[in-house]
């Protein structure tokens, strides 16, 4: 009777073992795999980023442990695009076994991306078997270091389809697709694709097995704490049996000795990469917290700008307890030692959907503990507002002063907002966001750390300092502004290549702004009675110059110019 088995494990971030059980950790999971009678073993994604360790080795050290726990075969995961196409396809080059995306087209090259294979044929006990890799747009199209527009989304279904008859032609006896989904696609898949035979899934850390339309889908957890364990053998009838054993590692496990040796140099080798330069930063950067707790500094607005350009949002609000460093970091060499000082955690990023209204409750928040030095004190980016420390707490902040991306707010209008996941929860009393529609949660967003590690690295593909062989990065310009500055740099060239109009414009556009040397620019500022007067009086004499603007009733001759330079010194006294 045809029969071979499997090891399957998805979403791996942490080679070192849990503190709880199950402890798992990537010796154990190899001690398994070699007892085992040569399996296949099959990975569904999500390796290299994100972990601590991560923020040192950007995902170098998991490569060694893949290899050495004999993976065949792997589909890419959203994190595994974390630090970036170019340093991907540098980790995919030392690793001995195909990568599959099979429906996911690089513009910039026509290949797949990354140049990942679309499909494979590996043998077992003389069974062919055919694999492909399949993912779901909603992830493509939120990763910091791609611009969607330069790649292609073909619809897992189809491409399912038309991979499963390709595999069938070459001979395979069995077709095996690897994914990166959610359930609900996963679902759909099984249910439209019959050629399928099983479906080994990752992005989800729940172990689960469900059966949809007489196909398996399989979820092995997280973490190397878990795999799947399967039997595959056909019966009398032809048809392919799966016997599905769920194996939870715990410390009843025994540790495969070579790879924890690994374990324990890539954690010994975390020290030596402390001092490893990121950049130059061209200021100071403030955050003591005797002012990143009261006001606005230039670090606040430095780590929230670089959010703005790594997810789709409107505007971003930290709490300034995010912030840790609580001294002034000198001009010069910043590297991962500083970072890890301003940013200890790993903070998880989401984005949710909010309400004008919301944002103002978020706001008065912020400042309701002014002039303590207390951590929810906001840092943002994307909004602009005041408040009078006067004034009793809730009542603040008035959101007629309130603007994002340069509009005054509508407190009945919905915003895209990037936040922590811990503010997200509402700790630190933002109970405004707990029930907040989440957009983008936090699996396919980066980390903090991560964003601003990929700051300092485009910026040296900007200067020409550090080379972008896929021309694929994180952006430098606000995601949510980007296509209009974009649109605009493009409507004055005659060239009729668009992509390359667009990299040239993404380019001119960026060159233009200083990105390491972050100022205060007044996006949060006080006000007592008086001040706020004249400032409703200016947003007042301000829309009526726009209305008028734009029923072209201005003259030449007609100049409001100075009244309005007088109501902006009165404000800035």
């Amino acid at each position: 009777m045809a029969s071979f088995s499997i090891i399957h494990f998805n979403d791996v971030y942490n080679i070192e073992p849990c503190p709880m059980e199950p402890i798992g950790g990537a010796a154990r999971l190899s001690w398994y795999i070699k007892s085992c009678d040569d399996p296949v073993v099959l990975f569904s994604g999500d390796v290299l980023s994100p972990s601590l360790m991560s923020i040192f080795l950007k995902g170098e050290q998991m490569i060694p442990v893949l290899n050495g726990v004999g993976v065949k075969c792997a589909v890419f995961g959203n994190h595994d695009f974390d630090f970036g196409v170019d340093h991907l396809e540098d980790l995919l080059a030392d690793t001995l076994f195909p990568w599959l995306l099979s429906n996911v087209i690089d513009n910039l090259t026509n290949e797949p991306l990354a140049y990942a294979e679309i499909s494979q044929v590996i043998v077992s006990n003389g069974i062919k078997i055919g694999l492909m890799g399949l993912v779901e747009e909603e992830w493509i199209v939120t990763l910091a270091t791609i611009d969607p527009e330069d790649v292609t989304f073909k619809d897992y279904v189809e491409s399912g389809r038309q991979i499963a008859h390709s595999l069938r032609t070459q001979g395979a006896d069995i077709v095996i697709a690897l994914t990166h989904m959610r359930w609900p696609n996963d679902i759909r898949l099984a249910e439209e694709v019959e050629d399928i035979d099983i479906i080994l899934g990752g992005h989800d850390h729940d172990y689960n097995v469900q059966q949809i339309n007489g196909t398996y889908i399989v979820k092995s957890g997280t973490d190397f704490r878990n795999l799947s364990h399967i039997h595959v053998t056909k019966d009398e009838n032809g048809k392919w049996k799966f016997d599905i054993k769920e194996v939870e590692l715990d410390s009843s496990v025994k540790e495969d000795p070579v790879i924890r040796e690994l374990v324990m140099a890539k954690l010994a080798l975390v020290d030596d990469k402390m001092d490893n330069k990121l950049g130059d930063m061209m200021v100071e950067l403030d955050g003591r917290f005797s002012k990143i707790r009261t006001q606005e500094t230039n670090l606040g607005n430095f780590v929230t700008d670089i959010i703005l350009t790594a997810t789709n949002a409107d505007m971003t609000i930290l709490n300034s307890g995010t912030f840790r460093s609580d001294r002034i970091h000198p001009r010069g060499e910043f590297k991962i030692r500083d970072l890890l000082t301003i940013l200890p955690l790993l903070d998880n990023m989401l984005v949710i959907q909010c309400t004008g209204k919301q944002i103002v409750q978020a706001l008065e928040n912020g400042v309701s503990q002014y002039p303590k030095l207390e951590g929810r004190f906001p840092q943002v980016a994307g909004c602009r507002f005041g408040f009078d420390p006067s004034k009793a707490k809730g009542h603040r902040v008035d959101p007629a002063l309130v603007q994002i991306q340069d509009q005054y707010i509508d407190l009945e209008k919905t915003y895209r907002l990037c936040t922590k996941e811990y503010i997200a929860n509402g700790k630190d009393d933002y109970t405004m966001f707990k029930d907040c529609p989440i957009l983008v949660s936090t699996e396919n967003c980066p980390t903090i750390s991560t964003c601003v590690q990929n700051h300092f690295e485009s910026v040296q593909i900007l200067l020409g300092n550090k080379e972008c062989r896929s021309g694929h990065k994180q952006s430098l310009l606000c995601l949510v502004k980007k296509e209009d500055i974009i649109v605009s740099k493009q409507e004055s060239s005659d060239s009729i290549n668009k992509t390359l109009v667009r990299q040239q414009s993404i380019h001119d556009a960026e060159i233009e702004k200083p990105h390491l040397a972050p100022i205060v620019d007044g996006r949060i500022f006080q006000y007592d009675d008086e001040k706020h007067i004249v400032m409703l009086a200016l947003k007042d004499s301000r829309s009526v110059k726009r209305l008028d603007l734009r029923q072209e009733e201005l003259t030449s001759s007609f100049d409001a110019g100075d009244e309005d330079e007088g109501l902006e010194e009165m404000v800035s006294n």
